[in-house]
């Protein structure tokens, strides 16, 4: 059972129907005590804006989403890269996130190099790590599913984030999302690998079976095949006691509901099912 006040609402969540500042209100009204941002509803209202009505409500912002994006066909994509993380840093910053989330990024257009990709993510994370440790913002690698692996994210298991957190050292962790890495049969080692230091956020939904779209159909909850609980019992033995943030992209679902029922549902689910 997870009770609201250790819930935390990603924005994506319900981004087709509320503002940033419906979702500051929306989770104040439903109990819920963490708010996750995309930087793209964070820009529509302010970062001082935000930062007021995050703090005026007393959120806490368990992440920013998202950085990374760091693989480019030219230097001067990737320069471009770099300079966006870095301003990401400074937003994730001024809201008092406790991380900003990588989707690091994959092959460039044309390339089929996956490995001079993962290198261009180790140098681009390098690139950023010092301006983030200055900032005081952990960089949270999210390992994504496999069948991402050729445009949004060439770190696809925990294994691999394992692997760049101890190469880059402090101020690099990991956002466990279950959506990306239930299916993985190392799972539970790579998470006590991981540690407590290391694992800076925890995601959950749920995997539906079929899935319609591979990006845009993700399930609330106890509506799939996840053992959720499971998970999280496996993070909370690693001395886990942050958040449990809920991210659901669904357009032809919970992104068509009232974003209040959406709340509310995952309110219920998180004492159910999570």
């Amino acid at each position: 059972m997870v009770e609201p006040t250790r819930l935390s609402l990603n924005t994506a969540t319900v981004r087709e129907r509320w503002t940033l500042r419906q979702c500051i209100e929306g989770c104040v009204r439903h109990g819920i005590g963490g708010i996750a941002p995309w930087r793209d509803m964070l820009a529509a209202c302010g970062v001082d804006e935000a930062t007021r009505l995050i703090a005026g409500h007393g959120l806490t912002v368990t992440g920013l989403c998202r950085g990374g994006m760091f693989p480019a066909e030219t230097a001067e994509g990737r320069r471009q890269a770099i300079d966006d993380n870095l301003r990401a840093i400074d937003e994730a910053a001024a809201i008092g996130a406790k991380c900003l989330v990588l989707v690091v990024g994959s092959l460039p257009q044309g390339s089929r190099d996956i490995a001079g990709a993962r290198a261009q993510v180790r140098d681009g994370i390098a690139a950023v790590l010092d301006h983030a440790r200055a900032a005081r913002v952990p960089l949270a690698i999210e390992p994504l599913h496999p069948m991402y692996a050729g445009d949004r994210s060439c770190v696809n298991t925990m294994a691999e984030a394992n692997a760049l957190c101890e190469e880059l050292g402090e101020g690099v962790g990991i956002a466990l999302d279950v959506y990306h890495v239930w299916w993985d049969s190392d799972l539970s080692a790579q998470i006590t690998r991981a540690g407590r230091n290391r694992l800076l956020a925890f995601h959950v939904c749920d995997w539906l079976v079929p899935t319609r779209d591979l990006l845009l159909d993700r399930g609330m909850m106890g509506d799939g095949v996840i053992d959720i609980p499971a998970i999280r019992a496996q993070v909370e033995a690693i001395g886990y006691d942050g958040f449990v943030e809920v991210e659901i992209f669904s357009h032809d679902r919970w992104w068509r509901e009232d974003p209040d029922l959406v709340l509310g549902t995952m309110v219920e689910r998180a004492r159910t099912c999570v």
